[in-house]
């Protein structure tokens, strides 16, 4: 979308993976957990308020698509779907995939085990995966 701007600490700390009609779709640079992270296209966006009603309605649309996905993809005990932005203000909304076994389980996962990044070469497999699942343009 012409003049939107991702916030350099979401472009820091993920993969790019694509985009959907409303959102850039991104990937947490983080092998912990399968976590995608949507991104509305609306500069000054902050809180799911601050979009218009059609593009609410988009969001949510573009959420649960890739809530499907994220589940077909990795058989998820649990999704789990936050739009907090205490860190980092832009609207964003985190999908995450849990499982009893994973290093957080119960808890969220934030702050519970240090980011485990994608060498250079999964990283791009990564985000492949992720585009082509997701049917990202």
């Amino acid at each position: 979308m012409a003049g939107f701007t991702l916030d350099p600490r979401l472009a820091a700390s993920t993969l790019e993976v694509g985009a959907l009609q409303l959102c850039r779709v991104l990937r947490a640079n983080d092998q912990n957990f399968p976590w995608l992270i949507l991104v509305p296209m609306r500069d000054g966006a902050r809180d799911v308020i601050d979009l218009a009603e059609s593009d609410l309605a988009l969001l949510w649309l573009e959420v649960g698509a890739a809530l499907r996905v994220l589940k077909d993809q990795t058989n998820a005990h649990k999704l789990n779907v936050a739009a907090l932005g205490n860190a980092v203000p832009q609207l964003h909304v985190h999908l995450i995939a849990r499982f009893t076994s994973d290093v957080a389980w119960p808890r969220p996962i934030w702050d519970v085990a240090p980011p485990r990044p994608f060498g250079p070469d999964e990283a791009g497999r990564e985000a492949q995966r992720w585009k082509l699942a997701l049917g990202c343009a």
